[in-house]
C-alpha cells in the first residue's frame, strides 16, 4: 500500500482535529513503520496546524521515529535491573552481530537496533524484545541463537511473527 493510501486509511478514522496530534502520529507510525517529512506535512494539513506544531510534539516524544526500521525491531533494555545483569554485553554483541550501531538499520533492512530504559520485565533481566516477542535471561549464547533463528526462519520463506 502506498504512503499515502495509508495517510488516508489512517485519516479516515479521525476528525481532523489539533487535539488528535499525538494519537494520529501513533496510528501513521504504526501503519507507515516511522514518520517521513512528507507524512508530517500531511499530518499538519490534515489537522489544519502549523508543521512546526508537528514537528514540536513528534520530536519532543522518544516514541516517535523519524527513520525506517528493520523488519526485526530490537529493542534492548537498559533498566537497572538489564543493566546489572550484562545488558551492556547483550548490546555488545547484537552491535557485534548485526555490523550496527544503536540507532542503525542493516543495509538489507532485516534488523534495526535500539535501546530503551525500561520494557518492564526485570525479572527476565537481561531482557530485549524483537517486534513483540520478548527475550529474556540472555547471555551471548541465547542472543546468537536467536538472531539466527530469525534470519533461518526468513531464508525459508517462513516468518517468527
Amino acid at each position: 500500500m502506498a504512503d499515502e493510501e495509508k495517510l488516508n486509511k489512517v485519516f479516515s478514522s479521525f476528525n481532523g482535529t489539533e487535539n488528535e496530534l499525538i494519537p494520529v502520529l501513533q496510528k501513521v507510525q504504526e501503519e507507515c513503520g516511522f514518520l517521513s517529512e512528507e507524512a508530517m506535512l500531511e499530518i499538519a494539513k490534515f489537522l489544519r496546524i502549523p508543521e512546526s506544531r508537528v514537528y514540536t510534539v513528534a520530536t519532543f516524544y522518544s516514541q516517535f521515529r523519524f527513520t525506517p526500521v528493520g523488519k526485526n525491531h530490537i529493542c534492548l533494555c537498559r533498566g537497572t535491573a538489564c543493566h546489572v545483569k550484562g545488558a551492556p554485553k547483550i548490546l555488545e554483541q547484537l552491535k557485534t552481530n548485526l555490523n550496527i550501531d544503536e540507532g542503525e538499520t542493516t543495509a538489507d533492512m532485516k534488523f534495526s537496533l535500539e535501546s530503551v530504559a525500561c520494557i518492564g520485565a526485570c525479572g527476565l533481566a537481561p531482557t530485549i524484545v524483537i517486534n513483540k516477542n520478548t527475550y529474556g535471561r540472555l547471555d551471548a549464547t541465547k542472543v546468537d541463537k536467536i538472531i539466527t533463528k530469525i534470519l533461518s526462519l526468513e531464508e525459508g520463506g517462513q516468518n517468527e511473527n
